[in-house]
């Protein structure tokens, strides 16, 4: 298993359509792409227009076969209401959370 954390930037007035379509979009993907094990999301208690996803995949190549381009298309929206400032991937080592 490996987690993608991608950090995004929403603007205040776009924050709650951001995470609407953002609902949506993880949603459909965890349903109609191999290896896509659904995500969660989290809010900067600083900065609310700070945004991370933290994706689950069963693999890096399941997770590269999806991103063969840098903005798949089931993520556009997404793009178009905020600003994807990183994408880091680890190893899932363990997991704890129930």
């Amino acid at each position: 298993m490996i987690r993608i954390i991608y950090s995004w930037k929403v603007p205040p007035e776009k924050l709650d359509l951001f995470i609407e379509t953002w609902k949506k979009t993880t949603n459909k993907i965890h349903e109609t792409v191999k290896g896509a094990r659904g995500s969660f999301m989290l809010q900067s208690d600083k900065d609310p227009t700070e945004i991370k996803t933290i994706a689950r995949w069963d693999s890096l190549a399941d997770w590269e076969e999806f991103w063969q381009d840098s903005k798949p298309s089931q993520m556009g929206s997404m793009h178009d209401l905020g600003e994807r400032t990183s994408v880091e991937i680890f190893t899932e080592v363990d997991d704890f959370t129930k």
